[in-house]
């Protein structure tokens, strides 16, 4: 069975003017007083009786009804479209309404123009249009228009076939000592091997909506594949090959290859010191006074004396540093080491080890000091997250700062900006002063030599430049400390005991270890560090 919606019509009469309501058929929709009042105040038709209008709306749900409207009788109306659009101007919906008895029907040209009424410019949909002329239904919504959607585009895609993934921690063994025969960290490639390849951008396609306004699809992401020396690509540029044997690593998007440079002994007197683009390995020791810097990871078989490691990866020591308050290493990734004595150490990334003695170290990730030792003595121990040992301090009490919550490279920089400040201040207030006496003297007419007036305009020049820096540092100094202060704080696990003289501070919050605290975790608590039982 066909449905159609209710509908109505004006019928004229020479007693009056009538509307006649027509049921819906089948799972129509039945007309409704709104629709009906809002059609005659269109029609500017306004006094009629409300009351008998609603009781011929509900017979008209049984049976056609009719009533009564005015005593008079209305010019005769034309077949009436009412064009609304979508909140997204993606559709014009149109709905049509007979002529009253007497009245013309509309014809293609009426309904064009009533389209652009409203401000449709595109997307007139001719074939909604012919099948309401072959097949006239009333009071339904009817698609006249219909804007095009955009098509969204896609983004570039690199897909990389060594490990990327800087956060690889070595495999522990079961006394929770570091296996230094399963570090799997260093992404080994041959001569040819397809390092990435690259899925380009595809461009999306622009769209209108019904009132001609281009919608245009969303950027999309464009990547190259970038990279160093010992690479090349495809003719397409969609592939990127190895042009030597050795390792590969990712550093800012670029793609690194380099052959191992390999110290079959010790780094002494007879090496030198290095510097490599790639990984250095190292067979021997690293003496004192000497230096290592790669670009990659370094990895020392034997003991690291006074000397100083810099890698842009990681750098992985066998034995340790004993660094007789010379030694210093710094990695861009994670360090990984026996045991850290007298030295001074920063990494990226991670720091597992078995002990640290008497050494400043900090990481920007966690600090794990576990194996069978497993223990801090002495010194400062900073990490951005989580500091992890099993004996913090000792039984003679010695200083022992554990720090984290907050990034120690915005600490570092923090304390350096501090400094600058203040020195900056310092030459700034040597300087007003002379310039207020020459400036006297200036007012008063008083003739100066060539170089006092060169003086005058150079360090005036300083003192402009001054507190321009002065300015720009204080704000990058506020910026830090709000960063600082709003730090959610990290956590500090102690597996076994820690000792009076122990200093725990959580993101600026400090806590005094007065007596022995045995298994527990240290976090923050608002403005307190509360104790919690491991």
């Amino acid at each position: 069975m066909d449905s159609r919606n209710g509908f109505f019509q004006l019928v004229l009469k020479p007693e009056g003017t009538f509307l006649k309501l027509f049921p819906a058929v089948g799972n129509g929709q039945s007309i409704t007083y709104d629709e009906i009042n809002n059609y005659l105040s269109d029609k500017h038709i306004y006094d009629y009786d409300v009351s008998a209008l609603g009781k011929a709306i509900e017979l008209s749900k049984q049976q056609q009804a009719e009533v009564k409207l005015l005593s008079v009788t209305v010019l005769p109306e034309g077949e009436y479209l009412k064009v609304t659009l979508s909140h997204d101007n993606m559709l014009a919906i149109g709905r049509f309404y007979p002529p009253s008895t007497g009245g013309q029907v509309m014809n293609i040209s009426e309904i064009i123009n009533s389209l652009k009424q409203v401000g449709v410019k595109y997307g007139v949909v001719q074939e909604n249009i012919e099948a309401f002329f072959k097949n006239r239904r009333y009071c339904e919504d009817i698609i006249l228009a219909k804007g095009t959607k955009p098509v969204e585009g896609s983004d570039a895609m690199i897909t990389y076939n060594f490990s990327t993934d800087k956060t690889l921690k070595p495999k522990v063994n079961d006394d929770g000592s570091v296996d230094f025969h399963q570090l799997d960290m260093i992404s080994a490639i041959n001569k040819g091997d397809i390092l990435a390849t690259l899925i380009p951008a595809v461009q999306g396609k622009a769209g209108t909506d019904v009132c001609g306004t281009i919608l245009q699809p969303k950027k999309v992401v464009q990547r190259v594949l970038k990279h160093g020396k010992d690479i090349h690509l495809s003719e397409d540029g969609l592939t990127m090959y190895s042009d030597v044997s050795g390792h590969a690593v990712l550093t800012d998007n670029k793609v690194f290859v380099s052959n191992t440079y390999e110290v079959l002994a010790d780094v002494d007197a007879s090496t030198g010191d290095i510097s490599y683009e790639g990984n250095v390995t190292v067979k021997g020791n690293v003496i004192t006074g000497f230096q290592i810097q790669a670009k990659g990871d370094i990895i020392v078989n034997g003991v690291v004396e006074g000397a100083t490691l810099i890698a842009g990866g990681q750098i992985i020591l066998k034995r340790g540093m004993q660094g007789m308050s010379k030694g210093r290493m710094e990695a861009g990734s994670n360090i990984i080491t026996k045991f850290i004595e007298n030295a001074e150490v920063k990494a990226g990334g991670y720091i597992t080890t078995e002990a640290i003695l008497h050494s400043k170290v900090s990481a920007k990730g966690d600090i794990t000091i576990g194996g069978k030792k497993g223990f801090i003595t002495g010194g400062e121990i900073r990490s951005g997250s989580t500091i992890t040992v099993k004996t913090a301090g000792s039984t003679m009490g010695t200083n022992t700062l554990l720090e984290v919550g907050i990034d120690p490279g915005v600490t570092e920089e923090y304390r350096s900006i501090e400094k600058n400040i203040q020195k900056m201040k310092t030459d700034l207030d040597k300087l007003l002063p002379i310039l207020e006496t020459y400036k006297k003297k200036l007012s008063t007419g008083e003739k100066m030599p060539q170089d006092k007036l060169d003086y005058i305009r150079m360090a005036t020049q300083s003192c402009i430049t001054l507190k321009a820096e002065i300015k720009e540092a204080v704000q990058r100094y506020d910026q830090l400390r709000i960063e600082m202060n709003n730090s959610d704080g990290g956590t500090i696990k102690v597996e076994n005991i820690a000792y009076p003289g122990v200093k725990i501070v959580i993101a600026n919050v400090v806590y005094f270890v007065r007596s022995e605290i045995h298994y527990s975790k240290f976090i923050r608590d608002r403005a307190d560090i509360k104790v919690i039982g491991l």
